[in-house]
């Protein structure tokens, strides 16, 4: 467990340094707002998506489901704003820098939500793989017991 925490850990520093970075020449308490910004949806679209994954799992205790709950969506938060974040971020220091037209950000944004979609179908996937996998878990540690 230590090894994920820590691992996860190294993604959001790479995910903020990345998307910082990418933000350009926005002035830093803007860069901030945007940052928490991004992080909170990522983090209700991840939420969405665990939900939908947790379709049809049933957990024995709340407590086993909100800890499995817990760490794969602060684990798949990183991972999606690795795929979005920097993007936008990009995006967003051009829109600041009048370098991009009205037309050319409605492309970017509709390929950048098009790639985030596939992505989230096959993370619904595999968060319901996890989550079936690690009840087998508890299950066999169970009749151990």
């Amino acid at each position: 467990m230590t090894l994920i925490i820590l691992i996860t850990i190294a993604i959001y520093l790479l995910l903020f340094a990345w998307t910082w970075h990418s933000l350009g020449c926005i002035e830093k308490p803007k860069k901030v707002g945007i940052l928490l910004a991004e992080m909170l949806i990522m983090y209700v679209i991840t939420l969405v998506t665990f939900q939908i994954a947790k379709g049809g799992i049933t957990y024995e205790k709340i407590e086993i489901q909100k800890s499995v709950q817990n760490v794969l969506v602060s684990i798949f938060t990183a991972i999606n704003g690795m795929i979005v974040m920097p993007q936008i971020g990009k995006i967003l220091d051009k829109i600041n820098e009048d370098e991009i037209q009205k037309q050319e950000i409605k492309k970017k944004i509709i390929v950048i939500l098009a790639i985030f979609t596939i992505c989230l179908a096959f993370e619904a996937g595999y968060m319901k793989d996890t989550q079936k996998g690690i009840l087998k878990m508890y299950e066999a540690s169970k009749q151990q017991d």
